[in-house]
């Protein structure tokens, strides 16, 4: 199952839940919620932790878009859009956390 979560982990429990609950499949950061793959984040370190359980892509357009391009932490990857649509071809579901 692909996860995708598009608000910010700053101030929105989303990503929290979604790495509690989830037990298999891959998360897509998106939008805001790509602050949560990068280097000096708040939740860095939870990142890190959930990359030894989990793929972590992001959108790399998002991450463009607020500057972040050069902080990825590493083992999570980037993705464009194509990349998206297959990574949504790839997965039997997909749940968007809101």
């Amino acid at each position: 199952m692909l996860h995708i979560i598009n608000k910010s982990p700053l101030s929105n429990s989303s990503f929290n839940d979604c790495l509690r609950v989830m037990d298999k499949g891959e998360i897509l950061l998106i939008e805001d919620a790509v602050i949560a793959a990068t280097k000096g984040c708040a939740l860095e370190a939870k990142t890190r932790e959930a990359l030894g359980r989990f793929k972590i892509h992001v959108l790399m357009p998002d991450l463009e878009a607020r500057g972040m391009a050069d902080r990825v932490i590493d083992g999570v990857s980037t993705v464009d859009y194509g990349g998206f649509v297959d990574l949504v071809a790839a997965n039997k579901n997909c749940q968007s956390w809101l």
